[in-house]
């Protein structure tokens, strides 16, 4: 062949490489940046499974130098690690502000004490009551004062039965039934054995160690039952008798390991001087006195209140519930009615009302007022401000237990703040008269209590100070028949 030969046979070769390098359907690329008639293989990943050292493997380099060098280090840092955690955690224990211990409280002191005389008040009696425990509980109530329901005659002292239920109250069927499901709800229930409840005065006269022998009959009778505990009035009166002793001893000695019996008295001393001497030697634990009612000076009220602070725990604050009056004939207003429901609610001491007070209420005459349960629009906006009142007592340790410090007060007003170890803090101010008064908000420096610039209205019944506004504590001036709580956070 010759040598031209070969040289076209060459070039014949090449052209068909470089044809075949060409895509078969134009110069146009594929998707992907591809050419057509290129082929792309995948090739699957090789799975690698890690399955660690063997237990040979491991043994093998267990001794080795530098694995021991790496096990000591490791170890120190662990220590070391564990020790810096520790002496952290003790310098945030050292430097943490302390807690003030919780003091010792019971079931009357957890919230407002509600005070039922006359159970015919409502529709069917104490059989109603028993069905409406759903109301109360939503009230946050955590005590039920019941009657005097037993029977007597006006200064009879024959006709007296203090364990027998009058006809028109109820059964005593209906009364373990309220007992029941009262504890369901976590609601004690005290039943008011006052021997002459209707009659001049509440003991009859000439009434000596034998009736209150009776008293405490009937008490022990009652707590079998299932009650928590026994109310008496003029406590001053009773106490004075040598069977008182044996009285306090069956309500009191009559407890159970998670709850406590109470022995309740009202007192209609007329200064507070006299009040705290009879809690302190007659032994009850809850005194209902009449201070607030008897006297509306301001200045005086105060004065009641600081002579009763130290005991708060065993002293209950009502106007008009130690005598069984609604809170309407002492509060003539709604306005003053709310008033009242915010003092009572954040003074140091147990708040207590008589049914129908968080309703506003007003007896027909001589005569209990009935019961409502189906609200209007002004029963329905009483019923929501005690409400929130005695939600926030009952959350609050400030309003429940907390220390207490007035202000200045006037003859018409008054104010003082609460104060418990970091909580919130609350002041309470309330104008009753008819007349606006401007308030200071200052303290002595050796109260030991800081109090801001301003503070914010928590709750309120003055249209000029909006809930959540800021107040000056300096100077700010509040209406006629109103009232305001404000808070403030602690600050360390």
């Amino acid at each position: 062949m010759s040598k031209d030969t070969e040289i076209g046979l060459e070039e014949v070769k090449l052209n068909t490489v470089e044809h075949e390098k060409h895509p078969m359907a134009g110069d146009c690329p594929s998707v992907g940046g591809e050419k057509n008639g290129s082929v792309k293989l995948k090739i699957p990943d090789e799975d690698v499974t890690f399955t660690g050292l063997s237990k040979d493997e491991l043994m093998k380099v267990a001794g080795t130098p530098g694995w021991v060098r790496t096990r000591w280090v490791l170890l120190v840092l662990f220590w070391l690690g564990w020790v810096g955690m520790l002496a952290g955690s003790i310098v945030i224990i050292v430097q943490a502000p302390r807690c003030k211990p919780i003091p010792e409280m019971h079931w009357w002191n957890e919230g407002p004490l509600y005070q039922i005389p006359s159970p015919s008040a409502f529709s069917n009696g104490l059989k109603d009551l028993e069905g409406k425990l759903d109301q109360l509980n939503h009230l946050k109530v955590k005590g039920l004062v019941l009657g005097p329901l037993h029977v007597v005659q006006k200064d009879q002292p024959s006709t007296l039965d203090l364990k027998k239920i009058r006809i028109d109250h109820g059964k005593v069927e209906e009364l373990e039934a309220v007992l029941l499901k009262a504890k369901k709800k976590g609601i004690s229930v005290v039943i008011d054995l006052t021997p002459n409840y209707e009659g001049a005065k509440p003991w009859f006269s000439g009434m000596d160690d034998e009736m209150v022998e009776k008293v405490r009959e009937a008490a022990e009778y009652w707590i079998k039952l299932g009650v928590d505990g026994i109310k008496v009035s003029d406590l001053k009166f009773a106490s004075g008798f040598e069977e008182w002793q044996t009285l306090r001893t069956v309500v009191q000695g009559n407890h159970t390991m998670d709850k406590r019996r109470a022995l309740m008295a009202a007192v209609q001393e007329p200064q507070a001087d006299e009040v705290a001497h009879l809690l302190n030697t007659t032994g009850v634990d809850i005194i209902l006195p009449n201070l607030l009612e008897s006297n509306d000076n301001g200045v005086e009220r105060i004065k009641a209140v600081d002579v009763l602070y130290s005991q708060q725990s065993r002293v209950g604050w009502g106007l008009g519930a130690s005598e069984l009056k609604p809170l309407s004939e002492a509060a003539t207003s709604s306005d003053l009615q709310r008033l009242y429901q915010l003092l009572l609610f954040t003074l140091p001491g147990t708040p207590v009302f008589t049914y129908g007070d968080e309703l506003g209420l007003k007896p027909n005459g001589s005569e209990w007022p009935k019961m409502v349960w189906d609200m209007d629009a002004n029963q329905t906006e009483s019923w929501m401000w005690f409400k929130s009142l005695s939600d926030l007592r009952g959350k609050e340790r400030s309003l429940l237990h907390g220390d207490y410090y007035p202000f200045n007060a006037s003859d018409t007003s008054l104010a003082f703040v609460r104060v418990w170890d970091q909580s919130e803090r609350y002041i309470t101010a309330v104008n009753w008269g008819e007349k606006p008064v401007e308030l200071k908000m200052t303290l002595p420096a050796t109260e030991g209590v800081t109090l801001p610039d301003t503070a914010d209205v928590k709750m309120s019944t003055d249209p000029n100070l909006a809930d959540d506004s800021p107040v000056s504590l300096e100077k700010f001036t509040l209406g006629p028949e109103k009232a305001v709580m404000l808070h403030f956070p602690f600050t360390g």
